[in-house]
């Protein structure tokens, strides 16, 4: 659900996970693991503020942040 809604607003601005990781300091492949893993609060809230919404956009379950 977070990397559905997050690769939903790279695909609106054409960038790939690759570029997110690398604007916003998080490291390489880091965005994938979270199919799996759950995301530190600190870094998702570097993916909320690089697209302008907000921590629970991101996990909303529904893909509308």
């Amino acid at each position: 659900m977070i990397v559905n809604n997050i690769r939903r607003l790279c695909n609106e601005r054409g960038i790939s996970f690759w570029a997110l990781e690398r604007a916003t300091g998080i490291g390489n492949g880091v965005i994938a693991k979270w199919e799996n893993k759950s995301p530190r609060i600190d870094t998702l809230q570097k993916v909320a503020d690089y697209f302008g919404v907000t921590v629970d956009d991101l996990l909303a379950e529904k893909d509308t942040a």
